[in-house]
């Protein structure tokens, strides 16, 4: 077993008060294969691939974070839907009720749902199998759920043999222990920073004796190794408290020295704030009505000249939400949008490693080039200090902060409220899910989609996923913030459009 970072917790924890899951939607031709071979597939490949191979566990009275098990698959992982209309403005519909659903990842973190024989969804002309893995976000983020899928469905081994999850993260949390204090960045400290590796060290040795207490445990007795973490847990929360108190101290001088480095245009400043707008207010997450639409793109429509295709993106939907804003006569002055973006090297050992960006869409800006320009100026600013070695230092409070207070914060925390500033008036999550190699009952895979999640201030989001040559922009909305979604899907298809024309003048 291998206990979860504090990132993952809080996506666990959170679940039980929002819908927080991943849906990664992957459509195939239909290759004409009946359910049950399907499900033999599935269930046979994913016991070969470790994460998806594991539930999560919980310590009694929260001593310590849950801890992943290893577990068997189960027949119910995989659903096939039978629509009385199996086409895909039908699937549509079905996806949105499916939004609405969350698994319990301490039972099994992730399912699999099948529509068959789908007739008229885009990407070829014959019938189609559209896959959705719904999985939890505290197994995995979107990068990561990707990967997953992509074990799935690829024709390549999945894991290595004897590759385990648990392993993975004892080898990350070893490797987290060893790892230079953020001290070390913030100029000083020397006294908090020799504390803190103290602190480290004797986690460390909690940790290994754990870990042979355990494996003897299981060897010798029939005794619950969940008994044995409990125990140890109880040994570790005092340590827990003093690296609390200890990297608070650190975060507190990393958060003054930013301040000093912003001031003096050492780092980028954050993000700007904005006023709500009316697709913020939506009434709270239980009461939220899903509905899905996907634009299916060739990449090569998706590119501006020096551009990413997120920008590209984000282009467009600064043209389609401005303008819908606008014909409901409830335009604001100023667009935001929060982009998450992947970190690779902040010493987290944990399954969600991302930050949000807050980045200005510039609608003020009526050169469409000009503005893309700008969005991307933005973008690598707010990369740029997000990626900061300054900015983990509180990351690595919550690493060390005790479950039990971690979970009171996140279980008071007030969801049905917007603030006054947000930092963005929607969700544009961007990735690219790799070549378009996918298969699945012997059938080709056309394009994918994803639906970040909607909540108590995001009312509208977007999924921008490349697979091969295609780029499928999904819409994701509450009919209480979104009631015509077709108005915005078409506004949005014009806006891809506009932006594509654009950059194809540019180069004319």
């Amino acid at each position: 077993m291998s206990t979860v970072a504090a990132q993952d917790a809080t996506m666990y924890w959170l679940s039980s008060r929002t819908r927080n899951d991943l849906f990664m939607l992957y459509c195939f031709d239909d290759s004409g294969r009946s359910g049950g071979p399907l499900r033999e597939f599935v269930a046979r490949r994913s016991a070969d691939i470790a994460d998806l191979s594991v539930r999560l566990r919980e310590l009694p009275a929260d001593l310590d974070y849950p801890a992943w098990v290893r577990c068997e698959y189960r027949a119910e992982q995989f659903v096939e839907h039978f629509l009385p209309e199996p086409d895909w403005p039908s699937v549509c519909m079905a996806l949105g009720k499916l939004l609405g659903t969350g698994v319990d990842a301490a039972v099994r973190p992730w399912r699999l749902h099948v529509f068959r024989g789908v007739i008229g969804a885009p990407g070829g002309g014959g019938p189609a199998m559209v896959v959705v893995l719904q999985m939890s976000h505290a197994l995995a983020d979107g990068r990561r759920g990707a990967e997953l899928a992509r074990a799935l469905f690829s024709d390549v081994e999945a894991v290595a043999e004897g590759e385990t999850a648990v392993r993975d993260e004892a080898v990350a949390v070893e490797r987290i222990a060893e790892a230079a204090p953020v001290a070390s960045v913030i100029g000083g400290a020397p006294v908090a920073a020799a504390l803190d590796s103290v602190a480290r060290a004797v986690a460390g040795r909690v940790a290994r004796l754990g870990r042979w207490l355990a494996a003897a445990a299981v060897e010798s007795a029939p005794v619950d190794p969940i008994h044995v973490h409990s125990v140890l847990a109880l040994v570790r929360m005092p340590i827990q408290f003093a690296r609390t108190a200890i990297r608070g101290y650190q975060a507190f001088r990393a958060q003054r020295e930013l301040a000093e480095s912003t001031t003096a245009g050492r780092i980028p400043e954050p993000g700007p704030g904005f006023t709500p707008s009316p697709v913020n207010r939506g009434g709270s997450p239980d009461r939220h009505a899903h509905q899905v639409r996907m634009l299916v793109c060739d990449a090569e429509r998706m590119r501006i000249p020096g551009h990413t295709v997120t920008v590209a993106a984000l282009t467009a939907v600064s043209i389609a939400l401005d303008r819908y804003l606008t014909a409901r006569g409830e335009r604001v002055d100023r667009l935001g949008v929060q982009v998450p973006m992947a970190l690779s090297d902040n010493r987290i050992a944990a399954r969600n490693n991302y930050r949000s960006l807050s980045v200005d869409l510039f609608i003020d800006e009526p050169d469409l080039l000009a503005r893309a320009g700008k969005i991307a100026a933005a973008l690598t600013e707010r990369r740029t200090r997000a990626q900061h070695p300054l900015l983990t230092a509180q990351d690595r409070v919550t690493a060390v902060i005790p479950a039990r207070l971690l979970r009171r914060d996140i279980e008071r925390y007030p969801l049905d409220a917007v603030p006054d500033s947000i930092a963005g008036h929607t969700v544009v999550s961007s990735v690219n899910r790799g070549p378009a190699d996918l298969t699945f009952g012997g059938a080709p895979i056309r394009f994918t989609g994803g639906f970040p999640a909607i909540g108590s201030v995001m009312h509208l989001t977007h999924g921008v996923h490349g697979l091969g040559d295609t780029v499928t922009v999904s819409i994701h909305a509450d009919t209480a913030a979104l009631p015509d979604i077709d108005t915005y899907a078409n506004l949005l298809r014009d806006a891809l459009n506009e932006v594509f024309d654009c950059a194809t003048r540019s180069t004319t």
